[in-house]
């Protein structure tokens, strides 16, 4: 071979390799990016939870309006919301984004029994919040006497032991693991080092327990109790419709409308009965069925995807890629930062305890009416057996109770207290 031979093929030889250089530098270029936006998108998701939760859980605590019976099973909701943002999606996050695991193999087994945990106790805690609160609007007489302090406190105990059996206790024996992954655990090679891997690897059985456990029975539960609560309802707004209808006008009123209407110009008239005022039991409907459909629509959107492909993983390994798995895991994880929203920004009181704790200033406190002038007044709204709604303004300071009878306006407070407990 000649010598211009070989000059001739350097040069192309050289500007190959700097083509496959520069794309390489591209595809790195393009995946920094991807794995940036990601991690963002990660970190503003686990901000969002830890610190709503965190919000919740001071505001319960800080207000002494916020300190009901059922406000306690919002605060278990929080810590459990907490713990997901805190213990589960953190680790997650690194895990994801670095594609191998980093703190130990010991510790791998506590956070996937951590990860059940958590989750498992959100879930049952946004069941035993439905079944409160159709408590409370069945029968809100019999509710004091049904759900006391001890009964609550009974019920998030029950809660949470429920949800660490489900985890620790089979994950600690390894029942959770199948039989093909109880050997050395897999590996992610880099090209030029080996690193250990953490990854939800369930056996068939222990998958499909956990997930009737976890998911299954309280979301058929969550759906039965918010339709027999969304019915009730409607159809006790259809009663207060018709106790809280306008009285006819008598004889004078028709005589004094007739000659103010005679009156008035017939443009004016034809505008006075085109305008119909909308009325407010249709908003009520309206707000209910946006409300329980924001509840119902967020927790399945978030949790069904997952519990699905959780099932087909545990039957068939290379069915579900590994992507989508950690993407259908993450939405799952997305429900303990739309929790603080859905429970508690829509509430008028935890909106007001927000602002209070955020802004900090005299304003916010200067609105409410102090202890030392009218003392902790509360208003409480009883329905007789009659029908007949009776608003009681109760204070400590006062030797009885004053009750006032207003079936208009104790009306439409009920209706909006059923709406809001929705």
């Amino acid at each position: 071979m000649s010598t211009d031979t070989v000059f001739g093929i350097l040069p192309v030889l050289n500007t190959n390799n700097s083509l496959e250089y520069e794309e390489d530098i591209s595809d790195d270029a393009l995946s920094l990016l991807s794995e940036l936006f990601v991690g963002f998108l990660l970190f503003v998701l686990i901000f969002f939870s830890v610190a709503g939760n965190i919000l919740v859980c001071v505001a319960i605590y800080t207000d002494r309006g916020l300190r009901r019976i059922g406000n306690l099973f919002l605060a278990s909701l929080a810590i459990a919301d907490l713990f997901v943002g805190c213990l589960v999606m953190t680790f997650a996050g690194f895990n994801d984004l670095l594609g191998y695991w980093m703190f130990g193999p010991r510790f791998c087994d506590t956070w996937i029994a951590f990860d059940v945990m958590c989750s498992t106790a959100s879930i049952l805690n946004l069941c035993a919040i439905s079944l409160d609160r159709y408590i409370h609007i069945k029968d809100p007489l019999r509710y004091g006497r049904w759900v006391t302090r001890r009964v609550a406190v009974a019920s998030i105990a029950s809660v949470w032991l429920l949800a660490a059996t489900v985890s620790f206790v089979p994950i600690s024996l390894g029942l959770h693991r199948s039989e093909d992954s109880k050997g050395p655990a897999p590996t992610y090679n880099d090209g030029s080092q080996e690193y250990p891997t953490c990854a939800l690897d369930l056996s068939p059985t222990y998958a499909v327990v956990s997930s009737c456990i976890s998911f299954y029975v309280p979301c058929i539960v969550m759906i039965s109790i918010y339709c027999r609560l969304y019915c009730y309802a409607q159809k006790h707004v259809k009663s207060i419709r018709a106790v809280t209808k306008i009285p006819q006008p008598s004889s004078i009123g028709k005589s004094f409308r007739a000659r103010t209407t005679r009156k008035l110009q017939p443009s004016k008239i034809k505008s006075q009965t085109k305008t119909k005022p909308t009325s407010p039991y249709h908003v009520s409907d309206h707000k209910a069925a946006i409300t329980v459909g924001v509840i119902m629509g967020v927790f399945l959107i978030c949790w069904v995807p997952f519990f699905c492909v959780n099932i087909v993983a545990a039957f068939c390994k290379t069915c579900i890629p590994d992507r989508a798995f950690q993407v259908l895991t993450w939405l799952g994880y997305s429900n303990s930062a739309f929790n603080p929203i859905i429970y508690s920004i829509f509430n008028t009181e935890f909106r007001e305890a927000f602002k209070r704790i955020l802004t900090k200033g005299a304003r916010a406190r200067g609105n409410q009416p102090s202890t030392s002038e009218c003392g902790e007044f509360r208003s409480v709204i009883v329905q007789k057996r009659n029908g007949s709604i009776v608003e009681c303004n109760i204070s400590p300071r006062s030797s009885a109770d004053s009750c006032q009878v207003n079936q208009v306006i104790t009306g439409r407070q009920h209706r909006d207290t059923i709406v809001s407990s929705i």
